[in-house]
C-alpha cells in the first residue's frame, strides 16, 4: 500500500496522516484508520480534524474511487476520549468543545463525500465512534462488533449526528432504546434493525470487505455518485439541525455536575450519581 506523503504536488490530492490516523492510498481506495488501540481508538480533536481535511481533500480527488474507514486492533472506535490519558494531556486531545466541533466536521465529510465510503467495524463503534461508523454508506461488521451510544452513562447526549443517522436506520423507538438506555447492540441485533449492512464471521470479515470494496471500486463512479447523494438526500433531512441541536444540548451538558460526575465515575469504575434535574 502506497502512502502519499506532504510533497505531492496539491492537485494531485496528497494526503498525510499521524500517528494516531493513519491514511494511504492504493489502486483507488483511501484507506483511512483510527490509530490509538490501547484505548480502542478514542478519538481527539486532531485526530478527527485530520479525518475530516483528508475526505474533504479526498471529495476533490479523481484518483480516490472508494474511501475504506476502520480502526486498529480490536474496535473500530470507543468515541471521544474521556479516559485518564485523554484528561492528563487536555491540549494535546483538544477542549470538548473542540472534538465536538470536529467531530460535525467529520460527520459532514462523510456524507457528503461524492465516493462510497465504508465503514469496517470489527469490534467496539461506542459514542461519535458508532456515529463515525453509520455515517458511512456500507456497515460492514465482523459478528464480534457491538454498537453502544454511550452518552448517557457520563451524563451527555448523543453527538455526531447519531440523533438523525440511527434514527433514519432503525426507526424513532429503537433509538430511543439505544440513546436513553446507552446499551449494547450486538451484530446480529444491529443487522436485524437494519442498523449494519453485512455481518460476517470473525476468520471471514477481511475478504468479505475486500469483496464489496473491490466490488465498489470497479463500479461506475458517476453513478455510485449520483445514488449516494439521492438517498442521502432523500433519508438524512433531519441530518444538519440535528448536529446544531446536538452541539447547543451537548454544550450545556458538558457544563453540568452530572457530566463531571459521570467522568469521575466512569474513571474510578464506579455507578455514577446523577443528581441534576
Amino acid at each position: 500500500m502506497t502512502t502519499i506523503d506532504s510533497g505531492a504536488e496539491a492537485h494531485s490530492g496528497s494526503y498525510q496522516g499521524f500517528d494516531d490516523l493513519t491514511v494511504a492510498l492504493d489502486n483507488g481506495v483511501l484507506v483511512v484508520t483510527l490509530n490509538r488501540p490501547e484505548s480502542l481508538n478514542s478519538l481527539t480533536a486532531p485526530m478527527l480534524t485530520t479525518f475530516a481535511e483528508t475526505l474533504e481533500r479526498a471529495a476533490q480527488d479523481p484518483r480516490v474511487r472508494v474511501v475504506r474507514i476502520g480502526g486498529a486492533g480490536r474496535g473500530f472506535s470507543s468515541g471521544a476520549g474521556i479516559s485518564e490519558e485523554d484528561h492528563a494531556n487536555p491540549g494535546a486531545a483538544g477542549t470538548p468543545a473542540d472534538v465536538l466541533d470536529a467531530a460535525n466536521r467529520c460527520i459532514r465529510a462523510i456524507v457528503s463525500l461524492p465516493q462510497p465510503a465504508v465503514a469496517v467495524v470489527q469490534g467496539a463503534a461506542a459514542g461519535v465512534g458508532a456515529s463515525l461508523a453509520l455515517a458511512c454508506d456500507i456497515v460492514l461488521a465482523s459478528e464480534k462488533a457491538f454498537f453502544m451510544l454511550a452518552f448517557t452513562k457520563v451524563g451527555l447526549m448523543p453527538d455526531g449526528g447519531a440523533s438523525a443517522l440511527i434514527a433514519a436506520a432503525v426507526g424513532r423507538i429503537r433509538a430511543m432504546r439505544m440513546a436513553l438506555l446507552a446499551e449494547r447492540i450486538s451484530a446480529a441485533d444491529a443487522y436485524g434493525w437494519g442498523l449494519v449492512s453485512a455481518v460476517h464471521p470473525a476468520d471471514e470479515f477481511d475478504a468479505a470487505v475486500d469483496q464489496v470494496v473491490s466490488t465498489l471500486v470497479s463500479g461506475p463512479a458517476i453513478a455510485l455518485r449520483k445514488t449516494k447523494d439521492a438517498i442521502n438526500t432523500a433519508a438524512l433531512t433531519e441530518l444538519e439541525g440535528a448536529l446544531e441541536l446536538e452541539k447547543q444540548g451537548q454544550l450545556a451538558l458538558l457544563d453540568s455536575h452530572d457530566f463531571r460526575e459521570g467522568t469521575r465515575a466512569f474513571q474510578q469504575r464506579r455507578a455514577a450519581n446523577f443528581t441534576d434535574s
